[in-house]
């Protein structure tokens, strides 16, 4: 079956523009062009959206998405299977957090009695499951199983305040770099501040501490492009400043 643009956007929920937009950027292109200038999509063009949309969904950008579906690697079944993956992920996620809202409803009434751990639970695990999914392959090669479900679990006996604490602490971090950044001195005493908190968040996480562990990380906030984005965004050049302040506080 064929469809007009009108009719797809119509069928997949999207506008034209979109359509016109996808087109543009040689993500989607229709089947042909009618003698009338219209566009017209097969249903190649109908599987290809879905799975467009399907990306999007997950919150992908869509030049990671031409990517995926431009490499000659690409196979619809295989990109299926991952998004119903990523999908079951999300809705183990919202069930969780379900759970807490109702329980938190239920205490709110004095129908049942609700621990402080038990408030925190759902975003705890949610954070131990981002962290797995974006750096979980890298920390378990580099440390080992042992020592990052160690962390895990450690994460996950934070009681209320200790899990506050490592956000506050995580903010001041972030906000202290960027000042001793802007000093142009990692051997600095507001960088050797940095650092040590930087080591005191590790001990929220870290069964065990060493200074060889902490460099290890340190260099890992440079050589890993997501890490280094992480500390690039408080300002360009902040994941190499604080390694370099962490060779200083280590000696």
């Amino acid at each position: 079956m064929e469809y007009s643009i009108n009719q797809l956007a119509k069928l997949a929920g999207v506008s034209t523009r979109t359509l016109r937009y996808y087109d543009e950027v040689q993500l989607l292109s229709p089947k042909r062009t009618s003698s009338n200038g219209y566009r017209v999509y097969g249903q190649q063009e109908v599987d290809l959206l879905q799975q467009i949309l399907f990306y999007r969904e997950l919150g992908m950008p869509l030049d990671e998405i031409k990517n995926i579906i431009s490499s000659k690697d690409y196979d619809a079944v295989t990109s299926l299977q991952s998004h119903l993956a990523a999908l079951k992920e999300k809705k183990q996620q919202m069930e969780r957090l379900i759970a807490n809202v109702e329980k938190t409803i239920a205490a709110s009434k004095g129908e049942i009695t609700m621990s402080d751990k038990e408030k925190f639970e759902g975003f705890k695990q949610q954070m131990i499951e981002d962290n797995e999914k974006q750096y979980g392959a890298e920390i378990r090669e580099t440390y080992g199983d042992a020592v990052v479900d160690a962390s895990n679990a450690k994460m996950m006996g934070l009681t209320a305040e200790a899990y506050e604490a490592t956000q506050a602490l995580s903010q001041q971090i972030n906000q202290s770099l960027k000042a001793a950044f802007e000093q142009g001195d990692p051997s600095s005493e507001a960088a050797q501040t940095v650092c040590a908190l930087h080591q005191q968040w590790l001990g929220h996480f870290w069964n065990h501490y060493s200074k060889e562990a902490h460099l290890s990380l340190a260099q890992t906030y440079v050589d890993d492009p997501r890490f280094k984005k992480y500390y690039d965004d408080i300002a360009e050049g902040c994941a190499v400043f604080l390694r370099d302040a962490l060779q200083i506080y280590c000696q």
